[in-house]
């Protein structure tokens, strides 16, 4: 009769199990599908992956369970088949290595790093529907794997608490920072971990040996809780049309005695290892016997820790922002558009217009309508650089994954350009490519989020950075909805997201400006609300019936009825002056958007709010260089 997993992991080192997903996939299986969903539909395959890792050696054997939780099945429509993936994930493992192996019921993270994707109520309720499940199934004990932040870790393990006492081990997905995800020194987190009623504390996933190696090297040898070490088998690689790893099992093994060195006592492999990477840690561990969990008492190898890295530094100093200048006084800022091809004359010649009308930022759309046009980053160091005019950036979630932003962020930063609007963006297959792809990596409330932990030092990925930036940061708001409350209620979110201001889409009716007021004079951030003179009848039109979040008044469009050319623009532009005498009795923030490029319209409208505020220092808040 096997010892109790508690106490075995108290007196020997044990060999886990590797991959599933991606041993699947060099089995045939494609990306995309759901593979805990095989439990179901290929138990025999499940079943022979189990097999296959307790003959090489592995003595702790994970379910195929790692996403069957509700909130991650629904990407599948497999919400309904949370008990039976999780109770036939639990019965495959059991019956394929039988009473001679350790079996754990394998739970992921439901964020996965994104913060806030999913409210945390709905997380705790996926939890632990997965976990009573998991519970009422022969498991010896449960694994939480793949954890960026400690707060979700934390969430799970309470939850296993209060139902159970059975063995619980913790993994954290880590880079070799010495922090989680979510800016919790690595020491605090275990130590946290362990007063929570975590059995065993470590890594798994992100990284190759080396990475996991670098983070248990920042751990101090006296947590007095053994660690646990499932690395991938390095980073991975595509090669015609196929994803591979690259460590060998003999590095692996190589590896599994320098972990047992550092007090781990469950060694196994994450992604892209095989059971030959299992077999070879096996192998390297046969023999081998642990000193005290927390000691490295007989350790042949000395622990070289890697210092923690210096805090990051904030920015240099700043010019004052749009939040110190719009407390003080009327506000412009001018949206132009980045051009559709290569010749930015015209650009720059209305970006020196409205600068010669001292309006206080120049904001450029970022691929607007989902329509290719020239990069607003090097179009705003161009604005800052020839003109020292502010530029603000939109900054959308379409167009790039995580690491696409924050190398964008990272380059806004180098160059000095710290204002920025978080926009969602529209589909890409409603642009002119709509073979591209929509990335949506982020949500506009995730990349707040984001963006002010770039602003406190810390990457993304949770890696320090060295310096802080200094980035504004915008939300956008578009009143022009049957529900106003609700609409606010949304922006709530995202000013409790970190949002500095807000923008606005055009407004065209003085008593929803109103209204706007009204409903939002309780927040504590500067309200931009935003206008876009019309150029003709068929601009109105196109706006009011085509563009999604602009809606006309009757009035307006019977005003713009039948009119084109200079005196269609001119009939818009006086529209804009009437809702600009409203607006300005509520709000110091004006936004002007440049319909065609039309750039002469908005400088008039710049310096009509200049006259009706009476504002004739232009040099008060000039742009650092």
């Amino acid at each position: 009769m096997k010892t109790d997993l508690r106490s075995a992991l108290q007196q020997e080192i044990i060999t886990g199990d590797g991959a599933m997903g991606t041993y699947l996939y060099q089995m045939g299986f494609p990306v995309g599908i759901s593979y805990e969903e095989l439990n179901l539909l290929r138990p025999e395959t499940v079943s022979e992956v189990h097999r296959r890792y307790y003959e090489a050696g592995a003595r702790l054997i994970e379910t195929n369970t790692f996403s069957a939780n509700r909130e991650k099945l629904s990407k599948y429509g497999l919400e309904s088949d949370v008990e039976a993936i999780n109770r036939a994930g639990v019965e495959l493992a059991r019956k394929a290595v039988g009473d001679n192996a350790y079996v754990v019921g394998a739970i992921g993270s439901i964020r996965a790093g994104k913060r806030k994707n999913v409210r945390t109520a709905d997380v705790e309720a996926a939890l632990r529907e997965q976990i009573g499940i998991l519970l009422d199934s022969p498991v010896d004990g449960l694994l939480l794997e793949t954890f960026y932040d400690l707060e979700e870790l934390q969430l799970a393990l309470s939850i296993i608490r209060s139902m159970s006492s059975l063995p619980v081990i913790c993994q954290f997905a880590n880079e070799g920072t010495g922090s989680t995800q979510d800016g919790v020194p690595l020491p605090e987190a275990f130590l946290r971990l362990r007063d929570g009623g975590a059995d065993v504390i470590g890594f798994n996933c992100r990284v190759g040996p080396n990475g996991i190696l670098r983070s248990m090297e920042k751990l101090p040898n006296d947590l007095g809780v053994p660690f646990s070490a499932f690395p991938n088998a390095g980073l991975p690689d595509y090669v015609d049309g196929q994803y591979t790893y690259a460590a060998t099992p003999k590095y692996f093994a190589e590896c599994a005695r320098r972990f047992a060195d550092l007090g781990a006592r469950l060694i196994g492999g994450c992604c892209g290892t095989t059971p030959e990477h299992i077999a070879a840690v096996a192998k390297a561990l046969q023999g081998y016997v642990p000193a005290a969990p927390g000691t490295t008492e007989g350790a042949p190898t000395e622990v070289v820790r890697v210092s923690e890295p210096a805090p990051a530094q904030p920015a240099p100093p700043a010019a004052p922002t749009l939040l110190d200048i719009v407390k003080q006084r009327k506000t412009v800022i001018v949206e132009l558009d980045p051009p559709k091809d290569l010749d930015i004359n015209k650009f720059m010649q209305g970006s020196k217009a409205l600068q010669d009308a001292h309006v206080d930022a120049i904001t450029m759309a970022d691929n607007s309508l989902a329509v290719t046009r020239m990069s607003n980053l090097a179009l705003g160091y161009l604005v800052q650089d020839k003109l020292g005019a502010r530029p603000l950036i939109h900054i959308a979630c379409r167009d790039r994954n995580m690491i696409g932003t924050q190398s964008h962020l990272m380059g806004l930063h180098a160059l000095g350009i710290d204002h920025v609007l978080a926009v969602t963006g529209d589909p890409a297959k409603f642009g002119d490519l709509p073979g591209s792809s929509s990335v949506y990596d982020l949500t506009s409330f995730e990349i707040i989020r984001m963006i002010k932990q770039l602003n406190e030092g810390i990457a993304f990925s949770g890696k320090p950075l060295k310096q802080k930036s200094n980035f504004v940061i915008g939300a956008a708001f578009n009143p022009n909805v049957k529900h106003l409350d609700k609409a606010v209620q949304r922006l709530e979110r995202k000013i409790e997201a970190g949002a500095d201001y807000i923008m606005t889409q055009p407004v065209y009716d003085a008593k929803l400006i109103e209204e706007i007021y009204e409903t939002t004079k309780h927040l504590n951030v500067p309200i931009f609300i935003g206008f876009m003179p019309l150029a003709s009848e068929g601009n109105a039109e196109y706006l009011h019936n085509e563009v999604p979040g602009i809606r006309l008044s009757d009035d307006v469009r019977k005003r713009m009825s039948g009119l084109k050319g200079p005196e269609g623009r001119a009939m818009g532009v006086e529209i804009a002056k009437e809702l600009l005498d409203t607006a300005m009795q509520y709000f110091n923030g004006i936004y002007l958007m440049t319909p065609f490029l039309a750039y002469e319209m908005c400088v008039d409208l710049t310096k009509y709010v200049w006259e009706k505020s009476n504002r004739h220092d232009f040099h008060l808040y000039p742009l650092s260089k």
